[in-house]
């Protein structure tokens, strides 16, 4: 028969063990809340990076304060060259036809491209000199709807984004700016006929040239 006296002593050595088993346990949770909360703290890193660059590089945030803003009293259609006053122009009189919108390896007649901006076009012109590279962002822009790309050798800057009465010049084919001018111009509250086609309209000069 056991000794009575045996009896605490076992006692004891179960609630040691079961003190040991809880001081584990609790050690375990802390183990596996530092794990996730340091992965929780990387996952907030990254998105907090990625928000962070997306926020940078979006052109909403673009400062378009140089863009040069025009009025044009008229707007009616004529056959003639015109002379204008901007190059590339921004409005004014204009062929009845409007020019289709697209991206061209040659230059487009100003009478007709006028006309397309009067839809909501946005035109982005530059010297036949400017880098393959730029060409070809230009060139991407222009793969959307309501968007006119060609070279203009007569004008003064490398580039020119041009809408109605809205017009900005740049040293460079910067991506970021440009589509915040798209943005903010293309089918914009400054045209006169927003909604109308940019298609199914000319690519022959029609221009009753002398």
């Amino acid at each position: 028969m056991p000794r009575p006296d045996r009896k605490p002593a076992a006692t004891d050595r179960a609630a040691k063990a079961a003190k040991i088993q809880k001081a584990g346990a609790a050690a375990e949770r802390r183990r596996g809340a530092l794990v996730w909360g340091g992965a929780a703290a990387v996952v907030v890193l990254i998105v907090g990076a990625v928000v962070f660059a997306v926020v940078r590089d979006s052109p909403a945030l673009v400062d378009l304060s140089a863009v040069e803003e025009f009025e044009n009293a008229g707007a009616n259609h004529v056959g003639e060259p015109i002379d204008y006053d901007q190059n590339p122009p921004v409005g004014g009189p204009h062929h009845p036809a409007w020019w289709n919108c697209g991206v061209y390896a040659e230059e487009v007649p100003k009478e007709h491209a006028v006309h397309s901006l009067e839809h909501g076009a946005v035109w982005l012109t530059y010297r036949p000199d400017l880098p393959a590279d730029q060409v070809e962002v230009l060139t991407e822009l222009g793969g959307e709807d309501y968007m006119l790309v060609s070279p203009l050798a007569d004008q003064d800057s490398p580039v020119v984004a041009t809408a109605w009465d809205h017009q900005l010049t740049l040293d460079t084919a910067d991506e970021r700016t440009l589509q915040a001018f798209i943005r903010e111009y293309k089918q914009g509250p400054q045209t006169p006929e927003l909604g109308a086609a940019c298609t199914s309209g000319t690519n022959t000069d029609l221009v009753a040239r002398p």
